[in-house]
């Protein structure tokens, strides 16, 4: 998604711009969490109120130094990871479930219920601790459906590291989920 317009210093710790670029992306991340909502049958969130949930997350935190809309997508990323783990640990607090795989619409790994995604979570924290640029990947594809070269750009690498990374990554992490 480009966008036509944005200085890199307009958000130095501006909320106004932030909210603009909020509302430059909004459809944009609608279109993730729908896709996230739809691959998800047991989901209680529906893609606005996960958006929302995301923007109230990130505006209740300290301004980050923005670069650029696709920066923005990350830490929106990030913030829709924290809102879905939150929702299926509620989840898990009332009932343990079963169910179908989920795949999130893209190549992650395949979530059944609740319990595999707060282990997805776990393991992504491991990850970050041992590889931290595999982690942001991760996060960035997986719960912010982010394209490859999307990750790229943000990450400052090629796509063929990208792609080795996300071979060894979807590798570990099935390791992990499997424990």
């Amino acid at each position: 998604m480009q966008h036509e317009v944005f200085l890199t210093n307009e958000l130095g710790g501006d909320r106004e711009a932030l909210d603009r670029l909020f509302s430059l992306t909004y459809e944009e991340l609608r279109r993730v969490a729908a896709s996230v909502r739809r691959s998800d049958p047991g989901a209680t969130l529906s893609p606005t109120t996960l958006v929302n949930e995301a923007w109230i997350k990130l505006s209740k935190s300290p301004l980050p130094g923005i670069q650029s809309p696709l920066h923005f997508k990350r830490l929106a990323a990030r913030a829709m990871r924290q809102v879905l783990i939150g929702a299926a640990r509620r989840r898990m607090a009332l009932k343990r479930d079963g169910g179908q795989a989920v795949d999130f619409g893209i190549e992650g790994p395949p979530v059944a219920n609740d319990q595999q995604l707060l282990a997805i979570d776990t393991a992504l924290n491991d990850l970050a601790k041992m590889n931290p640029r595999q982690a942001a990947m991760v996060e960035s594809r997986f719960f912010g459906g982010l394209e490859m070269r999307e990750i790229a750009e943000l990450l400052q690498v090629s796509e063929a590291t990208l792609l080795r990374d996300w071979r060894a990554a979807r590798a570990w992490l099935a390791g992990q989920i499997a424990k």
